[in-house]
């Protein structure tokens, strides 16, 4: 970490980097220009002006006195992180959509503030382009800082071995929330808090929560909800456009529809990115020519969603669409039992990891068995030998990223080789590390576990003999294409194609009146964009150009047939 100057700088101040951009000083002129999108409010000594786990009520600009942030965590140690002053603002990119804070924040001394609320944010970073960059800048640094430093989420107790362990961890980096982990062997609270709740080994890892609460192993809904990370109010709600998927063209569709003032919710099942999103490097993406990872891509893109206003609903899946709700709006039902109602929809819900037919594989999965390669199952299979499936980019990717933890990566492909399905330049790379074994005209046919029900061997066959082979390895990637997720489609009248792709600008999509827009369904108002969507090129980058390209159509249905937004 760059060493920072500590003179006339705040207590806690040494620790950061980019402390100048992360925790930037406003003039008075800025602040000025700032009042109109705020209250003052001011407070005593020891008062506290917001607290972790309760929702934030905005951004805060310091007028006098200090303001002290900490990090408290469910266990109840309290740590300081920074002190803030005169023309300093505290807020996180969380308090863009009024998310639950993560830190404390308590007055030291008497403290004048001017409060900018959640949609006043937003407001003022699209009015004040220039201050609003660096307001924007200073806000995603200090997620950052929260990440890296494990600051303001849940503690995760347990062998960071463990399978389940591993599940939580990337749910949590995938929606961009810090949180740290305790090993029970190591840590004596952690030791204490084991012996106390656990009885069986199935109900680690324990989660700690911001207030106190400890999970048990939980699933992934059931800690959104201890987080705070569904909405309880979407269903009060009539949105312009629902986006059924927050990957690449969901978030795109976001972007650019919520930018030219349409109201967008976007509900995605596990987290935003998508399948994009799981991916460690892409490096034929325009504009990136060293790269970036698809964490990185989709986490700017929802932000930015958030800036123009998108209601992200995340984790919320969708559970069926009804088309003829009777009042010409489209009403979305979700597995959390809410009734999302909508003028238009937007799916972009992309496609769910297919499942080749191999004996025990549901056995295994999460205790050995992956569908993407990140540097959690990273850390899991350090040292060891790892069996990758596929032959695609994905599978490409993830066999170089692999090869740089595992000690042999043994790449297993059905096909006789790679050019068909593969960009030149992954195939050269792999080619080219030597710690990567191809097998080609193979396939997995089994996997057998241990007492403890984790994988430990996996066998397989050359297509071209009847011979089986066994190898010794604790973990398997499996990148062997995807699904169309549009089972929540059924019944609703929108059209599929034989492999379940959703079939978008034939003539049915007209209303006698219109002809069918290039990405519209069978049902007027229904639009399909990005992978889901059948004769898609299946590329991030063309996912993001049909999210763009169909807040056109989206405004050309809106204004000629839909009822205006109450």
């Amino acid at each position: 970490m760059t060493e920072v100057s500590t003179v006339n700088l705040p207590r806690g101040a040494a620790s950061f980097a980019r402390y100048e951009q992360t925790f930037p000083t406003l003039t008075a002129s800025e602040i000025e220009r700032m009042r109109r999108f705020g209250e003052v409010y001011h407070y005593s000594d020891g008062e506290a002006l917001f607290e972790a786990g309760k929702p934030g009520p905005g951004m805060f600009v310091v007028l006098s006195g200090t303001v002290v942030i900490s990090h408290r965590d469910g266990l109840g140690h309290v740590s300081h992180i920074i002190d803030q002053g005169p023309g300093q603002f505290m807020a996180e990119i969380g308090q863009l959509s009024g998310r639950v804070a993560l830190v404390d924040g308590h007055a030291e001394g008497e403290v004048e503030t001017l409060l900018i609320t959640p949609e006043n944010l937003r407001a003022l970073l699209v009015a004040e382009a220039d201050l609003g960059e660096r307001i924007m800048r200073a806000l995603i640094l200090r997620r950052v800082s929260l990440i890296q430093g494990g600051y303001g989420g849940p503690v995760l107790i347990g062998p960071e071995t463990l399978s389940d362990m591993a599940r939580l961890q990337n749910f949590l980096a995938r929606n961009g929330l810090p949180h740290h982990l305790l090993d029970p062997a190591t840590d004596k609270d952690a030791a204490d808090l084991v012996a106390r709740y656990v009885t069986s080994r199935d109900e680690m890892p324990l989660v700690v929560c911001l207030d106190g609460t400890v999970l048990k192993n939980p699933s992934e809904k059931v800690l959104a909800h201890a987080l705070g990370m569904i909405s309880e109010t979407a269903h009060d709600k009539l949105y312009d456009v629902a986006v059924v998927g927050g990957g690449p063209a969901g978030l795109a569709t976001a972007v650019y529809a919520a930018s030219e003032g349409l109201s967008v919710a976007v509900l995605d099942q596990r987290s935003f990115g998508g399948q994009a999103g799981a991916s460690m490097r892409i490096e034929n993406y325009l504009g990136f020519p060293t790269g970036i990872s698809g964490q990185a891509l989709a986490g700017r893109a929802y932000t930015q969603a958030q800036k123009f206003g998108a209601e992200m609903l995340i984790p919320v899946a969708a559970r069926s669409l009804d088309c003829a709700h009777g009042d010409g709006l489209f009403a979305l039902a979700t597995e959390c039992g809410q009734l999302l109602r909508a003028r238009a929809i937007v799916v972009a819900s992309g496609a769910r990891y297919r499942r080749p037919e191999i004996d025990n594989l549901a056995n295994f999965e999460g205790k050995g068995v992956w569908y993407w390669a990140s540097p959690i199952e990273a850390k899991l299979c350090a040292g060891e030998d790892v069996v990758l499936v596929g032959g695609g980019n994905s599978a490409g990717q993830a066999a170089v990223f692999l090869s740089g933890h595992a000690r042999k990566v043994f790449m297993i492909i059905r096909g006789g080789g790679l050019g068909a399905s593969m960009s030149r330049y992954l195939i050269e790379r792999i080619e080219a590390t030597p710690n990567i074994e191809l097998i080609f005209n193979a396939e997995v046919t089994a996997l057998e576990g241990n007492s403890e029900g984790s994988l430990e061997r996996v066998r397989w066959k050359s297509r071209l003999a009847p011979d089986i082979d066994t190898l010794d390895v604790r973990n398997l990637f499996l990148f062997v294409g995807a699904d169309p997720a549009t089972g929540w489609l059924d019944g609703c009248g929108v059209e599929k194609d034989r492999a379940g792709f959703v079939v978008t600008g034939v003539p049915a999509g007209g209303n006698g009146k219109r002809p069918a827009a290039p990405l519209e369904t069978t049902v007027p108002g229904v639009f399909a964009v990005g992978d889901v969507r059948s004769g898609s090129v299946k590329r991030v980058g063309g996912a993001i150009g049909e999210g763009a390209q169909v807040v056109a159509a989206l405004h050309g249905y809106l204004g000629e047939v839909a009822k205006p937004a109450l």
